[in-house]
């Protein structure tokens, strides 16, 4: 059974770099069975309403600026795949949740980052998908389990965003030397969480989990609650396994962690 998975998608810069966290993800690309379909929850896609994805063939969305030309070259023309919305469509509405189909947005840097680096030659057909930093952890987890039973069909269940993921605490002159405290206290009290599938402290982190309100800042967390989806998406087997993590800027945490 394919498992589903949390990928950091970091800065845009990433597409472009070659360095730890990018031979990583490379890497586990290539050691994975390659899935039929790949159905991708993005930090940057965010929606009042549950959105799914039916589009032939993606357009490359830069949805940043201020970088280096090279990263407005980069095209990821993936292709969707109409009988899986179909299908994901079925089984949101047998859960009763609420969604709607898009039929022209293409893929933002945080689908095409991660799926560059998974698959560089854009062959596997791509469920693109929305997320709601309104909906509760739990809900958002619910929406990631009613869509479990894909893989069992080989399909990879991808949630894009950063445990750690706050611009204005990043120091960008830090980058490679010594992390903050503050944002690995973070991440180790979530890695003992979801290594224990302690869901009711989970959905619970930003009262419970040390320096939170930092790691997780209120304007900012769409780029965390992938990670709900995500581990939803792997709630029959209930079993979390950390993969990679480090961190750029002093805290800007690449974390990649399996779920299933």
């Amino acid at each position: 059974m394919m498992p589903s998975l949390f990928i950091a998608h970091g800065a845009p810069l990433l597409a472009i770099e070659n360095n730890e966290y990018t031979q990583f993800v490379n890497q586990l690309g290539k050691e994975f069975p390659k899935p039929k379909a790949v159905v991708l929850f993005s930090a940057h896609w965010e929606a009042p309403n549950q959105k799914v994805s039916l589009v032939e063939e993606y357009e490359t969305i830069y949805d940043f600026g201020g970088f280096p030309e090279d990263l407005y070259r980069i095209q990821y023309p993936a292709n969707g795949d109409k009988d899986l919305t179909e299908e994901i469509k079925d089984l949101l509405g047998k859960q009763g949740i609420p969604f709607e189909v898009d039929t022209k947005r293409g893929l933002d840097h945080g689908a095409w980052v991660v799926l560059r680096m998974l698959y560089p030659s854009a062959d596997i057909p791509v469920i693109s998908m929305s997320v709601n930093q309104q909906l509760t952890p739990q809900q958002q987890y619910e929406i990631g389990k009613s869509l479990s039973a894909l893989r069992e069909k080989d399909i990879l269940i991808i949630g894009s965003g950063g445990t750690v993921h706050n611009l204005r605490a990043v120091n960008w002159g830090k980058d490679g030397k010594e992390n903050d405290q503050w944002a690995v206290d973070f991440d180790q009290w979530l890695e003992n969480h979801l290594n224990n599938w302690d869901t009711e402290s989970l959905f619970n982190y930003y009262s419970l989990a040390p320096n939170a309100e930092v790691a997780v800042p209120a304007y900012g967390k769409e780029h965390f609650i992938p990670l709900f989806y995500a581990m939803g998406a792997g709630d029959d087997i209930k079993k979390a396994k950390l993969l990679h993590r480090s961190y750029r800027y002093g805290n800007l945490s690449h974390s990649v962690w399996q779920f299933g």
